[in-house]
């Protein structure tokens, strides 16, 4: 996330968690562990009138592989479609992302195409790979207990 959003400790995380919080148009979440410290960031977000959101994740790098960026997904995923009243959630990942995509299809994601060049960095254009998937889709359960608070 340095590249994406310049989070390269807790502070810088908690910092941009503070400036996404606000969106009006979606829900976002800080990610916490057992002691309340933010590990990463959960959301969806663009909802439109058709009950379709973008959802999007990160953490902390001392976390990644240990099944938290799933489990955050698998929560927000059963939110958004049981309690938001999202019917679809959609999502992208650079294809140079192979852990983003390993979380998308955790969480139950289906890959429904490629997107050419669609995002750019540091002057680099990077090809996205596009994942759906819809409250009929079955979910499996985070395997650690996950609250979502409003």
């Amino acid at each position: 996330m340095a590249n994406q959003g310049g989070i390269v400790d807790r502070a810088s995380a908690v910092a941009w968690i503070g400036r996404v919080a606000d969106l009006d148009n979606g829900h976002v979440y800080a990610v916490a562990d057992a002691d309340d410290h933010p590990i990463g960031c959960v959301a969806v977000t663009n909802i439109d009138r058709h009950q379709v959101g973008w959802t999007w994740y990160w953490t902390l790098a001392e976390v990644r592989g240990q099944g938290v960026a799933r489990d955050a997904l698998r929560a927000l995923t059963d939110w958004a479609h049981h309690e938001a009243g999202l019917y679809r959630l959609e999502l992208g990942h650079r294809i140079n992302n192979p852990a983003s995509c390993g979380v998308a299809a955790s969480a139950g994601f289906l890959y429904e195409g490629l997107e050419r060049q669609r995002l750019t960095y540091d002057g680099t254009r990077h090809d996205v790979e596009r994942h759906a998937r819809l409250t009929t889709d079955p979910l499996t359960p985070p395997d650690r207990p996950v609250t979502i608070s409003l």
